[in-house]
């Protein structure tokens, strides 16, 4: 075994020399990721809530009412606001001035003490010098003390700027400038800044929709708070305004996009609660000490009809996107009062289960605030609330107010507050039922035989790309049907004339219908929120109705409960429409190679097909044939018409925009009649009374 030589390095030896410290921003820039997460757009937007934060905390202390973010055309971003300014006197045990400690020194701020903020979202000191380090350059403008300060930093170095953007020469320079005087009333700070392309990806860009859409956040979060965004970087200059006095109330209304079982209930409340904090004493030693902290409470509520749960969360106006202790506290509040009070109430008997959290959350849409002194968060991203004494008091507050509204004798909210609870027992029963009906649907397939509805006359065929089921109007549609028919791929399911209009009716009521639930359970894939694409038995679903109006009805119903419960396969486009024919002119003597049926399937084209036979000199037997329904069809007929592949023609429904498509089916399906009447209304003027067929 040789020796190792001295003179070589040897890359085993770990000691104190090989450790590199990195002192304070350059550690930012070695390991941007750990401070915003990544370095594409998301980075890039974390960069730009980080000041946008700064400002929105002055507002929420009561110091500002007006923030403006520019994207300006040169990739640069601006934040103006009108707060008290960054301080721009010096301090104390730095001795730099007030904008140089916060904007290069990591874990400095004006949120450590108790003195200039209570509740804020920065939290860790490290936002604006952590954007400072990752920029090409920043520019700081302060108005306070009747003049304006300037100081600008190339990468959290700072200096002087000879020109403009972020390649203009520079010099370092720690002097703060004064360059201009003011009114000694006007106070605000002005941010603008280039990201650092050595640091940021080449793909990485402000997104102007996600900036819009957290600032209308932002402004429900904070009545009275003007926000502007503008973006100058395309061809035309977009700008948009938010304002909003109602608070999370509006915001609520806002999220929910379902019809209201209930108003916006405001749930507020306050509790203080004691924290042990390390802090640092005369001698600089870390000594725990207890600390009173106040928690206040604030929540905006309604149920709706749909099945869909909405909840935002925030602390001190910062989103919590995978919720935290304080959303841990209101479900477990909620779910708590509502048991309580349904047993009190005997809507649960004894004998039945309690509803659990997704009963209570179905319908749901809710925006949960919290407002405390340095709250713990997991990671700088703030995405998660850590802090354990707030589970408690949510949960405390949540239950005292929700069951004050569950069990108020007000007669206009009694009516509300039993509709809601009536909503969650029927989500209760419905998941139990759907529970119940896999459970037999288990034990059925373990015994090897079908759970599937009698009257279906399913296909052999297993291979769903191919396989197609009809669902057929009436009994006597059906003989017909099943002869015409290729059993090899195409399956046949009857219902019985009009089926429930699910719009109106409750989910539970929806399952307890035997066509309603019969078409679930053979499509095979679930319903509402549990359904599974992947599951369904069939590739196509294909509704077959006469071609009278009572058949466009069925269709319209039929369309109805795909739309409400198996939305994925209208919007994977596998659900059609069969076009059977109106009529059939029958040819006196077809010459060879001509059909001696044609079928047409409209007035007008049938009155075009009539014509174009008599300038041909072909004679017809007189008075085509009008069919009244399916049934009058012989099985080659309908095969030929409607089911053969070959020859057949089908009407593929389509989703665009599900939002619009939602708002047509509860404007013609659901439970609101006047707008109903006054889109029938309209539509009689636009009707040609020639085309009648009375």
């Amino acid at each position: 075994m040789g020796h190792l030589n001295q003179e070589e390095p040897d890359i085993s030896t770990y000691d104190a020399r090989n450790l590199l410290v990195l002192e304070g921003l350059e550690a930012v820039r070695k390991r941007p990721g750990m401070y915003i997460g990544s370095t594409d757009t998301r980075g890039l937007m974390h960069c730009l809530w980080e000041i946008i934060d700064n400002s929105v905390d002055e507002a929420l202390g009561g110091h500002g009412s007006h923030i403006a973010v520019v994207l300006h055309a040169d990739g640069s971003v601006e934040v103006r606001d009108d707060g008290r300014g960054v301080p721009v006197d010096i301090e104390p045990k730095t001795g730099l001035t007030g904008v140089e400690v916060v904007y290069t020194k990591l874990h400095a701020g004006g949120k450590f003490g108790g003195g200039s903020y209570n509740a804020t979202g920065g939290l860790h000191g490290v936002g604006a010098s952590v954007v400072n380090a990752l920029s090409a350059r920043l520019d700081v403008e302060v108005d306070k003390g009747g003049a304006t300060w300037a100081m600008s930093f190339r990468r959290g170095v700072p200096g002087v700027f000879a020109g403009d953007g972020a390649d203009a020469d520079f010099t370092p320079d720690n002097t703060l400038r004064k360059v201009g005087k003011v009114a000694k009333s006007r106070t605000g700070t002005r941010v603008r800044y280039w990201a650092d392309p050595q640091i940021f990806i080449k793909g990485a860009k402000f997104a102007y929709e996600d900036l819009v859409g957290r600032a209308r956040q932002t402004s429900f979060l904070v009545p009275g708070l003007r926000i502007v965004i503008r973006d100058e970087r395309g061809d035309e200059v977009l700008e948009e305004e938010f304002f909003h006095e109602g608070g999370i109330s509006e915001f609520c209304e806002f999220l929910a996009s379902d019809t209201a079982v209930n108003e916006v209930l405001r749930i507020q409340g306050e509790d203080t609660f004691v924290e042990t904090v390390p802090v640092l004493d005369s001698k600089g030693h870390m000594t725990p000490q207890d600390v009173e902290r106040t928690l206040g409470v604030d929540v905006a509520l309604r149920w709706g009809t749909d099945y869909d749960t909405v909840v935002k969360s925030f602390v001190n106006i910062i989103a919590t996107p995978k919720g935290g202790t304080h959303v841990s506290g209101f479900e477990r509040g909620v779910t708590k009062t509502f048991n309580e009070v349904l047993r009190n109430s005997r809507m649960l008997k004894n004998g039945d289960p309690d509803v659990i959290k997704d009963d209570v959350l179905e319908g749901l849409t809710a925006v949960v605030t919290v407002n405390l002194a340095e709250p713990q968060f997991e990671g700088q991203t703030k995405e998660v609330l850590g802090t354990p004494a707030v589970t408690r008091i949510v949960n405390k507050i949540v239950a005292r107010e929700l069951k004050a509204f569950l069990t108020t004798t007000k007669t206009a909210q009694k009516a509300k507050a039993k509709l809601v609870m009536e909503k969650v027992v029927g989500a209760s029963r419905t998941r139990l039922a759907a529970r119940q009906h896999r459970d037999t649907q288990r034990r059925k397939n373990a015994l090897e035989s079908s759970a599937l509805p009698a009257k279906l006359a399913d296909c052999r065929s297993n291979d769903v790309d191919r396989s197609e089921l009809f669902i057929v109007e009436g009994d006597s549609a059906l003989g017909t049907a099943k002869s015409a028919r290729d059993a090899e791929f195409q399956a046949l399911l009857p219902i019985r004339g009009k089926i429930l209009n699910v719009q109106k009716a409750s989910i539970g009521d929806m399952l307890k219908n035997a066509e309603c639930s019969s078409i679930i359970q053979v499509v095979g894939a679930g319903s509402g929120r549990t359904f599974d694409l992947d599951a369904a038995r069939y590739g196509r679903i294909i509704f077959m109705a006469d071609a009278d109006s009572d058949g466009a009805h069925i269709r319209c119903l039929l369309a109805t409960l795909f739309f409400r419960y198996m939305r994925p396969l209208v919007e994977a486009g596998r659900v059609y429409t069969a076009v059977p024919p109106l009529h059939r002119i029958e040819l006196v003597s077809p010459k060879k190679g001509q059909d001696k049926y044609i079928y047409t399937y409209s007035d007008p084209e049938l009155q075009r097909t009539l014509a174009q036979l008599k300038k041909r000199n072909v004679r017809w037997k007189d008075a085509p044939q009008r069919y009244k329904g399916l049934g009058e069809m012989d099985a080659d007929q309908l095969a030929e018409t409607t089911m053969d592949p070959r020859h057949r023609t089908l009407r593929r429904l389509t989703v665009d925009d599900a939002e619009a498509s939602a708002d047509v089916f509860e404007l013609l399906m659901g439970n609101e009649v006047p707008p109903r009447k006054e889109f029938i209304i309209q539509g009689a003027y636009e009707i040609d009374t020639e085309l009648i067929d009375a």
